[in-house]
């Protein structure tokens, strides 16, 4: 993966993120988060994949259901953020693929692997965003407090 600054202002920070065939997404932006100890940011990213994993959330079990794309698919809309979970750096992530039938396919980011590119824009915002465990939920989600 290559990055580069885009911009630094008003403390925010714009990056283009470029991921090469191979890369292993979620783990990249995780590893880029941390080298620039990013505490709250967003991003969206177009490209495509040579397999992914999808994840859709079964609330009776509290646990995502694994869906995996063994195919080459199109990323059509990737979009997610940044936060910091237990001072750890969370990403998450949901995506929409598109496969060669045309089909439109999507969920949250468990995995997934780049061929050729993926092009990820990715703004810090300035307020640190933090997760704390849900006991309804039984996962971490966004607390604003």
């Amino acid at each position: 993966m290559k990055h580069k600054l885009l911009n630094a202002a008003a403390g925010t920070r714009s990056f283009a993120l470029v991921f090469d065939t191979g890369d292993e997404v979620l783990a990249g932006l995780r590893e880029f988060a941390d080298s620039r100890n990013l505490a709250a940011a967003h991003f969206s990213a177009i490209g495509a994949f040579q397999d992914v994993i999808l994840g859709w959330f079964d609330w009776d079990r509290r646990d995502y259901q694994r869906i995996p794309l063994r195919e080459q698919v199109e990323v059509l809309s990737l979009l997610g953020d940044v936060t910091l979970n237990d001072n750890k750096r969370t990403v998450h992530a949901h995506v929409v693929v598109g496969t060669s039938s045309a089909q439109a396919r999507g969920g949250h980011l468990l995995e997934a692997h780049v061929r050729p590119t993926l092009e990820l824009f990715l703004q810090e915002d300035p307020s640190h965003l933090r997760r704390t465990f849900d006991p309804q939920a039984q996962i971490p989600l966004i607390s604003l407090q």
